[in-house]
């Protein structure tokens, strides 16, 4: 592990690509590998700029990504990006394929590409996701992108592990901001319409004014800075520089009074937090007694002769009281 993580830090991407492999793998016999890995790298990390993307499917994610990336490469920057897929139900791969749809982005070496199939995870962030990103602060990116599937729960998800969250929106206008719930534009720290050239320029314009004036009336998500809304096409590269503008502005404000090592304190508790909740269900899992057990009272939930806070009590009260080992 020890060779592993000098190759990740002096910045071989195969040897990124074989760390994350093993922190997202799923036997239990590769844990302590991983955690040995991510100890020794992460004094190493924290340095990067992180950011979610999020928006319903067909906004222009993907293409945003791809274009800011090359952006702030050629600016000199290195640059990681997490794309968490949606995934398949039948083989558990990832549908979209990200890096096939970033081609150019994914052969510069000072940026590294990692499509991440969801797993069907709560929220459409896988669940190591947030080891990746520190692997690939310790690789040493500056900026880490995470895009996610923008369904559902997907943006309290990645709000819970990023510094800026962008939501971007397609230029549809009033009825694409009825469509838009009221909390997901309270997570947004700022919101980008998209595919403002050619055709549909006016239609962005008029789209960036309503998503200004429905900001403006939403409590922001940082008391005293505003959520800024811009207008940009990803395809021709147009308002990129102004949306990292605000995205690195807002980001050194939370720096200098301090909110930012606050935000960054309470996502690793919520962290911590997770892993504690996915640890008792991994125990109730290895434990034949208390799978069984846990098998039947859902049967009877389901059924409607047991109630589920009672029922939960039970396996609780069985994990409770087995032996302790040894």
């Amino acid at each position: 592990m020890s060779d592993l993580a000098g190759a990740i830090r002096t910045g071989d991407r195969r040897a990124l690509s074989r760390g994350i492999t093993l922190v997202e793998s799923t036997r239990p016999v590769d844990r302590p590998d991983a955690e040995a890995l991510l100890d020794d790298l992460l004094p190493g990390t924290g340095g990067a700029v992180r950011v979610g993307i999020s928006g319903a499917p067909g906004a222009g994610k993907s293409t945003l990504i791809e274009a800011l990336g090359g952006m702030l490469v050629a600016d000199g920057a290195r640059v990681g990006v997490l794309a968490v897929d949606p995934s398949s139900t039948r083989s558990g791969g990832s549908i979209l394929g990200d890096r096939t749809r970033m081609e150019a982005l994914s052969r510069n070496p000072a940026a590294y590409i990692r499509p991440t199939p969801s797993g069907g995870t709560l929220g459409g962030v896988a669940r190591r996701t947030r080891e990746a990103m520190l692997l690939i602060e310790a690789w040493g990116a500056e900026v880490v992108l995470i895009e996610t599937v923008g369904v559902g729960q997907s943006e309290v998800g990645v709000a819970h592990m990023v510094d800026q969250f962008v939501l971007l929106v397609s230029p549809g206008g009033g009825d694409e901001l009825q469509g838009i719930k009221r909390g997901v534009m309270e997570l947004a720290d700022v919101i980008a319409v998209n595919k403002a050239d050619g055709d549909l320029a006016a239609a962005a314009d008029r789209a960036r004014g309503e998503y200004a004036a429905a900001a403006h009336l939403l409590r922001p998500r940082h008391a005293g800075l505003a959520t800024p809304v811009l207008a940009c096409s990803a395809r021709e590269g147009d308002g990129l520089d102004q949306l990292w503008a605000a995205v690195t502005e807002r980001h050194r404000a939370l720096e200098d009074d301090g909110r930012l090592g606050k935000l960054r304190t309470a996502q690793a508790q919520e962290w911590f937090w997770s892993e504690v909740r996915d640890g008792l269900l991994s125990e109730i899992d290895r434990d034949p007694a208390a799978a069984g057990l846990a098998d039947r009272l859902e049967r009877e939930v389901v059924a409607g002769t047991s109630l589920p806070p009672a029922a939960a009590r039970e396996v609780v009260s069985a994990l409770r009281e087995r032996p302790s080992a040894g």
